[in-house]
């Protein structure tokens, strides 16, 4: 019996979804992002010297991919009040 089959053959439940401030999470790992692009922003000749622009631009994307999640979980949890109300 391998490790994963305690996990599959039913032997143990799947723990219950995390409940929390979602919208709050995605912000924060967004500002995060943002902040390490901004802080990078003034080095960028180094970087690109060094051939680590590539570093810059992950925290860019991770800046702009979050404002994406924060569009997202702020009208999924729309959706879901909505929903809960509607019954």
């Amino acid at each position: 019996m391998g490790l994963m089959d305690k996990w599959t053959n039913g032997e143990r439940e799947a723990p219950e979804p995390l409940e929390g401030n979602v919208v709050a999470t995605i912000v924060t790992g967004t500002l995060a992002w943002l902040v390490l692009f901004l802080a990078q922003l003034p080095f960028y000749g180094w970087f690109d010297d060094h051939g680590h622009t590539w570093w810059l631009w992950t925290c860019a994307a991770g800046a702009g991919l979050g404002c994406v999640g924060i569009w997202y979980v702020r009208a999924r949890d729309k959706a879901i009040r909505r929903a809960g109300q509607d019954h």
